[in-house]
């Protein structure tokens, strides 16, 4: 609840930012006198709601998505030793941690793979693969789980949605604003919206989106980095590397929904300009961060 409410603090403070630079610089004004009739605090406001609530309902969505999107199993009374073994796992793992018991799922797939989600620290869900399961010993397999583990004591997925939400803030705004302006000083259009406002803000909008995924692509690598740090404090840094050694044997293999590839343990390879969209730093340097740390 805690970073819910830093979530909504963080919005409502990078609005107060904004809004006071737009009074500061005059931008408004600025505007007006070159015959761009906009107001910036409403279509701010109107953003922020745009960008901020499909990001914050994905968010509340996630657990219940991404149970149905891969069909998982949740564990509610172990079957066998196997399942026993991964529920006492989690549970000790997410008490070293300092976080509550999460849901803890089995989802049938080939590839070597698990993921984490939740809106809440104390309410989350892990889940692994059957690939997982039978292509890891348990030591590397205890190092994925508290891989998962640490992405939900950092509060990952609120730190995630919360990037996600501001830049979609100004991508909505920024296409906007640029529309606004072509439409109204080139092509000299003084009532309403031409069809230059229109597409314009679509072209803004696909421009700016592709370097707000970057973006969030950079933030969602850096927390793999301190997950992978997190994992190592819970059960040592040479199961991690075990781990990690392992997936780069299965890279090949296929990988979660796109949806999920975020949440997931490792993701896609990609070389040149490809890897700024990259949800994972490689493996290769996810092992050498861990070996020199």
């Amino acid at each position: 609840m805690k970073r819910i409410f830093l979530f909504l603090l963080t919005n409502i403070a990078i609005m107060l930012v904004i809004s006071i630079v737009i009074s500061v610089f005059g931008l408004g004004q600025i505007l007006d006198q070159n015959g761009v009739d906009i107001d910036l605090m409403s279509l701010l406001m109107l953003s922020a709601v745009v960008g901020m609530t499909g990001s914050f309902i994905s968010l509340a969505m996630s657990k219940s998505m991404a149970k149905h999107s891969v069909g998982a199993y949740v564990i509610q009374e172990p079957r066998n030793d196997q399942e026993r073994w991964l529920l006492s796992t989690v549970e000790r793992q997410a008490t070293a941690a300092g976080i509550g018991m999460p849901e803890v799922a089995i989802y049938d797939a080939p590839d070597i793979n698990a993921f984490a989600t939740g809106m809440f620290r104390n309410d989350s869900l892990v889940a692994v693969s059957t690939g997982l399961l039978y292509g890891m010993t348990r030591d590397e397999a205890e190092a994925v789980l508290a891989h998962e583990v640490s992405h939900v004591a950092n509060g990952d997925m609120v730190t995630l949605a919360l990037i996600q939400g501001v830049v979609n803030t100004f991508v909505f705004f920024l296409s906007r604003v640029i529309g606004h302006i072509i439409d109204r000083t080139v092509f000299k259009t003084e009532r309403g919206h031409g069809p230059a406002y229109w597409i314009t803000t679509i072209i803004a909008q696909l421009v700016l989106g592709i370097l707000a995924s970057a973006i969030v692509m950079w933030f969602s690598r850096q927390r793999e980095y301190r997950a992978d740090a997190g994992a190592a404090h819970l059960e040592g840094k040479h199961k991690m590397i075990a781990a990690l050694e392992r997936l780069q044997k299965s890279i090949n293999q296929p990988h979660l929904p796109e949806q999920l590839e975020a949440f997931g343990i490792s993701g896609g390879m990609a070389d040149g300009l490809k890897r700024l969209f990259m949800s994972h730093p490689p493996l290769d340097e996810r092992i050498a961060a861990l070996r020199n740390s």
